[in-house]
């Protein structure tokens, strides 16, 4: 996907804590917290373990790769800096290493998209330094 100069949609605010997340996005892969005690990879970000509270962790570079576990799709403006995209889809994909994250399914139709559709990462990069992880349809191996 392309940078363009105009992005005009909210975008995420880098701090210390996210800032391997969006670098991470920025190179074309995504990586998320993998916990040092109980090697449980986590997403939201957070400063602890879900599971065993440790505060120890390392940045892991994940497949990319995930199903739709649900979606909609969005057909009201509810932000107009999205007016355009109406109507729009809004997945939440779960992610083969075990988190899930809420994100975009591109490049094909909106009712295209079904529950258990296998996906792969794509990147796209809005500006120089966010760029945002969304889906494609994985292509099938037959």
């Amino acid at each position: 996907m392309s940078a363009t100069n105009e992005y005009t949609k909210p975008l995420p605010t880098i701090s210390d804590d996210n800032r391997p997340f969006w670098e991470a996005c920025r190179d074309q892969h995504l990586a998320m917290q993998q916990c040092d005690s109980c090697n449980h990879i986590r997403f939201p970000i957070s400063h602890c373990c879900p599971r065993c509270l440790s505060t120890d962790f390392h940045w892991q570079r994940l497949s990319g790769k995930g199903t739709v576990f649900s979606y909609v799709v969005f057909h009201q403006v509810y932000n107009r800096a999205f007016a355009q995209d109406v109507p729009y889809n809004v997945a939440l994909v779960q992610l083969d290493e075990g988190p899930r994250m809420y994100s975009n399914v591109v490049g094909v139709p909106n009712d295209a998209v079904k529950v258990g559709d296998r996906l792969e990462a794509v990147f796209d990069r809005v500006t120089p330094d966010i760029t945002i992880p969304r889906f494609r349809l994985a292509e099938s191996k037959a």
